[in-house]
């Protein structure tokens, strides 16, 4: 049961460690570890993805720095206490690790597929250059009760398809990890640079039907 549920939640990203490994937590006796990985886009941009490590799958106390990485496994959310509110935190979930000695085919280096259920009535805007947008948050499950929360963001004709589903509507994404930077107003004075980190779907299918 386990393991299909899995088949819900699959992620590949292949980059470069960018981060010294930083402790998270410890479960029954496994450490778990968080560090950056910085993923190419075809584009000259990258997306900086916090990628959540066991001790027991790489050497954690090393500064492995500039070496290239796969790493296979679930896109996962928690949610951290900060003072009276919840804030949404995400990162890739590894199962699998490999060190790559070169990489040269950045066409496969940020996939990822989700089976899941919209939580929220997505929102459908317009840029002020008429590009339609629709943000989607979807619900993922994962063994034993428990699901993962996951922003999601659809483009065009996407955006239009994706604009008329209503909670609890069955959705299947293929898309990209994608890191962005906001500006969050703290008061009236005050505002912080803040990353956040979604999915960018570039396809997407409603119950038995495609949009392709």
């Amino acid at each position: 049961m386990a393991e299909k549920m899995i088949e819900n939640n699959r992620v590949s990203v292949i980059g470069e460690i960018v981060s010294e490994f930083s402790f998270s937590h410890e479960v029954f006796g496994e450490g778990f570890y968080m560090v950056d990985l910085s993923v190419n886009r075809l584009s000259e941009q990258a997306d900086v993805i916090p990628l959540m490590v066991s001790e027991r799958l790489m050497d954690v106390h090393k500064d492995l720095r500039g070496s290239t990485i796969e790493a296979v496994g679930q896109f996962r959310s928690y949610n951290r206490h900060e003072g009276v509110k919840n804030r949404l935190m995400l990162s890739v979930f590894a199962r699998e690790i490999r060190l790559l000695d070169e990489f040269t085919d950045y066409t496969r280096t940020n996939q990822i597929f989700l089976d899941g259920y919209i939580c929220k009535p997505p929102i459908y805007r317009k840029t002020p250059l008429g590009r339609e947008i629709a943000d989607l948050l979807l619900a993922v499950n994962r063994p034993y009760g428990k699901s993962d929360y996951i922003p999601c963001i659809s483009w065009g004709r996407n955006a239009r398809f994706a604009s008329g589903f209503t909670v609890g509507t069955r959705v299947r994404i293929w898309g990209r990890v994608q890191s962005r930077e906001y500006t969050k107003k703290l008061s009236e004075t005050e505002c912080e640079k803040r990353v956040a980190y979604e999915v960018s779907i570039s396809k997407l299918e409603c119950g038995e039907e495609s949009d392709q």
